[in-house]
């Protein structure tokens, strides 16, 4: 053990000549293939680099190394995605502006890669919050208004009263803030969106085309959550159209009532005719305080009110059918309403049977008097006119040729994912480019005057009710129309974090560009990320919010790739000894400072790749770091022994070590 302290020196010393050097910059040399290789960059926190860095960092690592010494011309850089809220939380509570907190995490971060001794290409490191960054940002965000992929919209948002922001769906699943882990609520708010929806197809194709392990391909499929079916309407106390969305048409004559939306505008719209008006207000107001992902999942006991006084007609069976409100529909989802079919559905079954509705089968084979009957495969249409006799498939056929020749209906492809709700109502972020004009509406900053720059405010004041401390920043707020001239007010709020890392890929090629987001020669030369590793957590977040990005710049005819990853790995967490997800409340962390300066950077680099099953999680054991340590001592004694002389390989078939080498 005593030369583990020699082999600590020297790499010590072929880091300092590395660095010094530049050995690691990439330049477009045109008379060698390239190859790019990305890792997730890192939020620059102040607890600095943890061991779950290395473990992803290590891997590509070996990689680019390997490339390298095949002749590949290699990128492989780094940089920081730096706005957000911890850095925000943390200046707030220190009395310390975030970019002072920000350059000194900066720092701090750099300083570790270097003494892991990763060869990123320092030269190009790029951090979101730099305004020559940033003005890019804001420059796509312009553009995606200009083609009608970013609104603004009242609506019912999921807010972290914690954080006090409004969150993405894929920043509040299970019904919690992913950032403190605060319980969110429903809270209606004016919140800008991206038309991610609109580029479902587009990411659902994007993934015949990429190399990604099955598990990323389903998640991100299953978030899009495509189906196929029909929109069906219904109509409402003899006038007013009530669309519907379902992927079972087929089952239309069983439809023996409709559910509403708490919040669909019927219901405001038939006020003055629901009998009920008292208990439907209540219901209404209750249903305010419940979060999303209970009202989604987590209702047991099926509750709701019916609009009394307010009818709706089947439009095959000519029918008068009750409408109800309950808070398991919500506006957001489909059309904001569905029409229940109990004896096929368990939902609608337990529905019916807690309010005496009446249960009609349309397919045979169970018993609906006992439980509800799931046919999506078997059965035979039975009480449905028409479609009598049919099996399912073939009804479903029938059906929707008949609603659409019918008038009353048509073929419908529906989508799960939601549009990207893109604000936060906090300081540090990127300003969102949009100027309200009490005359022209709203106006995009002409993109001559990007960046809008975010404004210096020696103390940041979070509200609760949801304002962003910009709102305060009189001087920065007033303004004048691009249009016309006259007065008018900047937009307060600012982009999420996720806006600065969803293009980042494209900066590493050219980062100090100054006519564009990505040189076009140094784009041609780059091209696509050859292989990105991350984790397994960002798959329905970054990934996909990053794919969407650079399919709508390729629409725009800024880049030309559709897809920005030809292939994409993903690491497990490093868990803490005790088994546990590592964290300080748990006193699991461990700091790779500390093991380099006990064991050194290789011992640290070879244990993380060595832990366990690259993909799947594994404790800490400090057991495999002392193995870790014998095995590098046994190469340092071997170098010895070999010395300069050259190795007989003889009775080795060094093509077959070499191909097994580079296949695993």
């Amino acid at each position: 053990m005593a030369r583990i302290y020699e082999f600590k020196e020297v790499e010590k010393r072929r880091q300092d000549e590395w660095y010094k050097s530049g050995i690691f910059n990439a330049k477009e040399d045109k008379t060698k293939p390239k190859y790019y290789c990305l890792v997730e960059f890192p939020y620059p926190s102040g607890a600095g680099l943890h061991v779950g860095h290395i473990r992803a960092y290590s891997s590509m690592e070996v990689i680019a190394r390997k490339r390298r010494l095949q002749g590949y011309n290699v990128l492989f850089p780094i940089g920081y995605d730096a706005f957000g809220l911890p850095t925000e939380n943390y200046a707030i509570e220190h009395g310390v502006h975030p970019r002072v907190v920000t350059d000194t995490n900066i720092k701090n971060f750099g300083e570790q890669l270097k003494k892991v001794g990763f060869s990123f290409d320092f030269s190009r490191v790029i951090d979101t919050t730099d305004e020559d960054y940033y003005k890019w940002t804001q420059w796509i965000f312009v553009q995606l208004f200009k083609k009608g992929l970013a609104y603004k919209s009242r609506s019912f948002v999921n807010f972290c009263p914690k954080c006090k922001v409004v969150l993405a769906n894929e920043e509040s699943q299970d019904g919690v803030c992913d950032r403190c882990g605060s319980e969110v609520v429903q809270k209606e708010k004016d919140v800008w969106f991206l038309k991610i929806r609109d580029y479902s197809e587009k990411l659902l194709d994007g993934l015949n085309e990429v190399d990604f392990p099955e598990r990323i391909k389903t998640e991100q499929q299953n978030w899009i959550g495509k189906s196929t079916g029909a929109e069906i309407d219904f109509t409402v106390n003899g006038k007013d159209k009530l669309t519907v969305y379902t992927t079972r048409p087929d089952t239309i004559y069983g439809v023996t009532f409709l559910v509403l939306a708490p919040e669909h505008p019927l219901v405001a719209k038939y006020a003055s005719q629901i009998k009920n008006k008292a208990e439907v207000e209540d219901y209404c107001a209750k249903t305010k305080l419940k979060k999303e992902f209970d009202r989604l999942f987590m209702n047991k006991d099926k509750t709701g009110v019916q609009l009394k006084g307010v009818d709706a007609i089947n439009p095959l069976t000519g029918k008068k059918i009750p409408l109800f409100i309950a808070d398991y529909v919500l506006t957001g989802y489909g059309t904001g309403a569905i029409m229940a079919v109990p004896a096929h559905d368990t939902r609608d079954y337990e529905f019916a049977k807690t309010f005496d509705l009446p249960i009609v089968e349309v397919i045979s084979g169970g018993d609906v008097t006992k439980e509800a009957y799931i046919a999506k495969e078997g059965g035979t249409l039975v009480n449905s006119g028409i479609l009598n006799g049919l099996a399912v498939k073939e009804a479903i056929k029938v059906i929707t040729k008949k609603l659409g020749e019918d008038g009353i209906g048509r073929a419908k492809v529906d989508y799960k994912m939601k549009d990207w709700a893109f604000n936060r109502q906090r300081y540090w972020g990127e300003p969102i480019p949009i100027i309200h004009c009490p005359k022209c509406g709203q106006v995009p900053v002409p993109e001559k005057d990007l960046p809008v720059k975010l404004p210096h405010l020696d103390e940041i004041r979070v509200s609760d009710d949801g304002e962003s401390p910009l709102s305060k920043c009189t001087d920065w707020v007033e303004t004048t129309c691009p249009v016309c001239g006259g007065k008018a007010k900047r937009e307060t709020d600012t982009m999420p974090q996720w806006a600065g890392s969803s293009w980042y890929f494209l900066r590493y090629m050219s980062p100090n560009e100054k006519g564009a987001l990505v040189n076009a020669e140094a784009y041609k030369y780059w091209n696509q990320v050859d292989w990105y590793n991350g984790g397994m957590e960002h798959v329905t977040r970054h990934l996909i919010y990053s794919r969407f990005w650079n399919q709508f710049l390729f629409d725009i005819g800024a880049v030309s790739e559709k897809e920005p990853y030809k292939r994409r790995s993903m690491q497990g967490l490093i868990l803490g000894s005790d088994g546990q997800k590592m964290s300080k409340s748990a006193g699991n962390v461990v700091n790779p400072d500390d093991v380099i300066k006990e064991y050194g950077a290789d011992v640290l680099r070879v244990y993380t790749l060595f832990i366990g099953e690259y993909g799947m999680p594994a404790p800490w054991q400090d057991d495999g770091i002392k193995g870790c340590v014998r095995f590098l001592a046994r190469l340092w004694y071997a170098q010895d022994m070999l010395g300069n002389g050259k190795v007989d390989t003889s009775d080795l078939n060094l093509h077959a070590v070499i191909k097994k080498v580079s296949e695993d």
